[in-house]
């Protein structure tokens, strides 16, 4: 607060003294240097322009002198960032560099014998490819000389890298200018190079760089495709290497799939070589003995390689068509599905579930086999391999929608069905109930009316036993689910549903009643949601008798509305489940409004957190506290919080 509240040209003068005070301790210098280059990224038309002359000229050279006296190398990165920074707003309308020692600085470093200073002039250029502003048609040569001399360095590996990425910034930063891509396609294997020695240098900032430039540029890869390939595949497959470095290098081949499929499907030799690398991914599991009676589900484990497998092979067979990738993969999986070690068997069927969506058409025609053979595993001795069976039948009763459930309602209905009654696997069972959910939500209403006495009779039994180790054991896995399952068996049925709702509606309004504690709170939205989705399938004049129980229920949980987490999932699940209610109850949900309304505007009016960050920042923000990025170029990066947004939409929504 108190730095906040000082003008901002003695902020400058202060923050200048700081790091140039060589007897102050470390941290403060470079606390000094981040704030330096946060104050000019964000106020530098408040701050720099009402600076007189003399003193703009003072920062300027002082700046360049200190890069030259430092001798620690990660506080010169941090004065080269602002460097970067201030040359970056230096640039006019026009293009015209207006910090012309800047980049006489820049020239004399490149060459200078020190290295420290070839350093600091690579990472000020990598930093703000655009330094050169309009005159960089004039220097190109010289821009492109001192790239390639500079990734020539034998001697000094990091001047290497940080050229490489330097030169990759610059490609990028120039991604439009066709004649320009082109004369610098001859850095390509110096990156390569570079991508490689780093790799193996436990460093992965240049593997990054290329993965930008698939993302960006891909046409700038053209001419070096198959070098840029094999290298990828190569470190893919490299199990010396860590699982970031290996998934990032599959990550270049999988970019590519998106945004230059058909530059890539000349390349099959390099496709087929690269299913395999995902499918190997894919099996790298851990054994887990508490994992089939596990309650909570742990997020997948994202840096996993197993899930890396998974999503790189769904967006290749989405990418490059399943005219390319089913027959590629077909024998691969099928080895796979017979394979003594559940993990193969696990990977194989989870293979099957991602590329449902690529293959689509592919796979429609040999639909009958593949459902056959999938449901023989919902009988496998091993209950990872059921759970991903389940997995791969959710997942295309989706994909094939409806035409799978016109085709197999009668086995998958029985086979999910018998699959529910694996009682000593909660995570088996739970997956099953999720299964027939996604099978139901797709399924039209006359195909499932046969099958409603069966279904209910199933999600009953296995509802109360479930409620019964809730009450003595505290597990709620597979009654979530559950929950969810009925509520979908009801969207479908609609009136159809009416004879069972008396089974169910006490059971369920038991749970809102009783399930408060703080890990119930997705059960019990999940069950408010059931209700009001029952309500709404067997109508007003069912529905009577217990609206208004129900809707008090709701209210109470209403008053401790206030106290509720900004995430807490019953949130959204009440607001849907109010205006199913009022779409139910019609003219007669007035008497609600006066509760209702303050929630549902406080919570449509949550306004998300943004920020405006640069690249250097961001590598401090991790992604798991609930912010996303938006890479915006030029070295800057647009954030959101993400908590509460959901909520949002939905509070807008039932408005």
């Amino acid at each position: 607060e108190t730095y906040e509240t000082i003008p901002g040209q003695s902020k400058i003068t202060f923050l200048l003294q700081a790091i140039r005070n060589a007897a102050a301790a470390e941290e403060a210098r470079q606390m000094a240097a981040v704030l330096l280059r946060r104050l000019l990224s964000s106020a530098f038309e408040e701050v720099y322009p009402a600076l007189s002359p003399d003193v703009q000229t003072a920062i300027k050279s002082e700046l360049l002198l200190i890069i030259q006296m430092e001798t620690q190398s990660s506080m010169r990165k941090k004065i080269c960032d602002i460097v970067a920074e201030l040359a970056r707003n230096l640039i006019d309308e026009d293009g015209n560099n207006q910090w012309p020692e800047g980049l006489k600085f820049l020239f004399d470093s490149v060459s200078s014998q020190n290295v420290g200073l070839r350093e600091a002039a690579l990472h000020i250029f990598w930093n703000f490819p655009g330094i050169f502003g309009n005159q960089q048609q004039h220097y190109l040569e010289v821009i492109k000389r001192m790239l390639v001399q500079c990734m020539q360095d034998q001697e000094h590996p990091t001047v290497r890298m940080l050229s490489a990425r330097a030169a990759a910034a610059f490609v990028l930063a120039n991604e439009h200018n066709l004649p320009l891509l082109k004369h610098f396609a001859d850095l390509l294997p110096g990156i390569l190079q570079a991508v490689n020695d780093s790799c193996y240098q436990n460093d992965d900032s240049v593997l990054k760089s290329l993965v930008e430039i698939a993302d960006t540029v891909p046409k700038y890869l053209r001419p070096h495709l198959e070098p840029t390939l094999q290298l990828s595949l190569k470190l893919c497959g490299d199990t010396n290497l860590n699982n970031m470095q290996r998934q990032l290098a599959l990550e270049v081949i999988v970019t590519l799939s998106e945004t230059a499929a058909a530059m890539l499907r000349r390349h099959t030799n390099i496709v087929a070589q690269a299913i395999p690398q995902m499918l190997a991914m894919m099996v790298d599991l851990e054994e887990d003995e508490d994992w089939a009676n596990a309650d909570e589900l742990e997020d997948d484990d994202f840096d996993s390689n197993a899930v890396a497998g998974e999503s790189a092979l769904d967006r290749m067979a989405c990418g490059l068509g399943g005219k390319l990738v089913l027959p590629m993969i077909k024998e691969h999986i099928m080895q796979m599905l017979q394979n003594p070690d559940w993990k193969y068997r696990h990977a194989g069927l989870m293979a099957l579930s991602a590329i449902g969506e690529g293959c689509h058409q592919q796979m429609e025609g040999i639909l009958n086999e593949i459902v056959n053979f999938v449901l023989l595993f919902l009988q496998d001795p091993h209950p990872r391999v059921r759970y991903a069976a389940c997995n791969a039948v959710g997942q295309m009763a989706t994909d094939f929608a409806p035409g799978f459930q016109k085709k197999f309602h009668e086995k998958v209905i029985a086979a999910l069905l018998q699959t529910m009654e694996d009682q000593g696997n909660q995570r088996v069972q739970a997956h099953a109930a999720a299964a027939l959910i996604n099978f139901t939500e797709d399924c039209p209403k006359s195909l499932l009316i046969p099958y409603l006495d069966n279904l209910v009779k199933h999600l009953h039994s296995t509802m109360v036993i479930k409620l019964q180790e809730l009450i003595q054991k505290g597990t709620k896995l597979v009654l979530e689910q559950v929950v969810t399952s009925i509520a979908s068996v009801a969207d479908t049925a609609e009136e159809k549903f009416v004879p069972y709702y008396d089974l169910f509606m006490p059971s369920l309004k038991h749970i809102v009643e009783n399930a408060v504690q703080k890990e119930l709170r997705l059960l019990r939205g999940k069950t408010i949601e059931c209700i009001s989705l029952i309500g709404l399938a067997v109508g007003k004049e069912k529905f009577m008798q217990d609206a208004s129980d129900v809707m008090q229920l709701l209210l109470k949980t209403q008053t401790d509305f206030s106290d509720l987490e900004d995430d807490d999932p019953q949130i959204s699940y009440m607001i849907s489940a109010w205006a199913r209610m009022c779409k139910i109850l019609g003219k007669e949900f007035q008497q609600y409004l006066p509760v209702v309304m303050g929630p549902l505007m406080k919570t449509a009016s949550i306004k998300p957190e943004v920020a405006l960050l640069d690249t250097q920042d961001m590598e401090n923000m991790s992604d798991d506290d609930g912010w996303e990025f938006v890479n915006l170029g030029d070295q800057q990066s647009f954030g959101i919080k993400t908590a509460g947004l959901e909520e949002k939409a939905t509070a807008c929504q039932m408005l």
